[in-house]
């Protein structure tokens, strides 16, 4: 039996995180590719792109391997540096303009690009082995734990309202973390009882207290009304003067916030980061997949609750396993549901690339706050947001 009354604590980053600007980067380069592919005429479905990135105090270095159009050092060097001005780092320690960069990509490796290309009668094999996994659940409307969603609003409004110069947030700089602990009675999320938030701030005379003055009223309208009462313990800027922040403060790296980026601990994961990848990289693609099955599922009604794991070999097109954990709340045979949600969608690389149309420069705009929870955009961005097999699940099911 799950149980009833706990705290479940998620956390988020901002933008300005090191890891983060380092996930912003790696997937503006991925846009990148898509758009000046597209523009030199090259099948989408050839673009291959694994961009890494390292920032720290004054220095920038690109590493990975591509496929696709013939990209100079100067076009992605200006890429990654439009990238880190919107971000919003001019600073002496890393700023837009003077940050060193050091390119270092290279050509896809011939012997990954045999197994996962398709010729003759073979179809598009997986980049990689590995776990994947989607969840979803009745907490919040967008279908997510709300521990983790409130987390990133509540970073994510504080940026807006940074970025507009709205008042004294105008003060605070780019780098920042959250943390909500949720209370739960009958499994429910019913309040918050502790509110963790760690902004840097430009202005070096603010205070803790000042820095809690500026974000308390954004973070009161980000969480459910009655959800902060008296109890609710806060913890702004804990350790003091925040000025010195983002790569300057701290080395950042691509890929090392991949909780943050999926359900806040509230599921397992399996391992692989998004961000720098194309959606021939399963780690990416088939999590994307795992999280539409199972939003689809809740929405359908079919459980309030969902676990999926879709698991892969590389150069294998069709998913060695799909299994389906609804937790106790499943209004469905677990089992029958497996094999529906294979029927529903082909799961192998190039089918979930053409389903969710993923080859697209919809990257970068998923690099904080979430690849899930979101609203799915005009242009096919969070595609996996929506909720359009709901009417097939449930009509296999009646």
């Amino acid at each position: 039996m799950a149980r009833a009354n706990y705290l479940f604590t998620s956390e988020s980053v901002s933008e300005g995180h090191p890891d983060k600007v380092c996930d912003r980067i790696s997937d503006e380069i991925v846009d990148l590719f898509f758009r000046e592919g597209e523009k030199a005429g090259i099948d989408p479905y050839q673009i291959r792109v694994a961009c890494e990135n390292l920032a720290t105090t004054n220095r920038l270095v690109i590493a990975g391997e591509v496929r696709g159009p013939a990209l100079s050092q100067e076009t992605i060097i200006e890429t990654a540096r439009k990238a880190i001005k919107d971000i919003g780092y001019e600073q002496k320690g890393f700023h837009w303009r003077d940050v060193a960069v050091e390119v270092l990509l290279h050509a896809q490796s011939a012997d990954i690009a045999q197994g996962v290309d398709s010729s003759g009668n073979k179809d598009e094999g997986a980049g990689d082995q590995g776990v994947m996994f989607g969840y979803a659940c009745t907490e919040t409307p967008e279908l997510m734990p709300a521990p983790l969603y409130y987390s990133h609003k509540i970073l994510e409004v504080l940026a807006a309202a940074r970025k507009a110069g709205i008042g004294d947030a105008a003060k605070l700089g780019p780098d920042a973390k959250s943390q909500v602990t949720v209370r739960y009675v009958d499994g429910k999320p019913v309040g918050v009882t502790q509110i963790v938030l760690s902004t840097q701030h430009i202005d070096e005379t603010l205070t803790s207290e000042d820095v809690r003055a500026i974000v308390e009223p954004y973070i009161r309208k980000t969480l459910p009304q009655g959800w902060i009462t008296e109890e609710t313990v806060w913890h702004v800027n804990p350790t003091g003067k925040f000025v010195i922040g983002g790569p300057d403060g701290d080395t950042g790296l691509t890929g090392r916030k991949i909780i943050v980026d999926t359900y806040g601990g509230a599921a397992p994961h399996g391992g692989g980061a998004f961000s720098g990848k194309d959606p021939t990289k399963v780690d990416r693609s088939a999590a994307y997949a795992a999280r539409y099955l199972a939003k689809n599922v809740v929405a359908a009604g079919l459980a309030d609750r969902v676990t999926i794991q879709l698991a892969y070999a590389i150069g294998v097109a069709e998913p060695l396993s799909i299994y389906v954990d609804t937790h106790g709340t499943g209004k469905v045979p677990e089992d029958k549901l497996e094999t529906v949600l294979s029927q529903v969608m082909r799961l192998s690389p190039r089918g979930i690339r053409e389903h969710l149309q993923l080859n697209k420069p919809i990257y970068a705009r998923t690099s904080a706050y979430g690849h899930f929870g979101r609203t799915p955009d005009a242009d096919g961005g969070f595609s996996w947001e929506k909720t359009d097999l709901v009417d097939k699940l449930k009509a296999a099911f009646a």
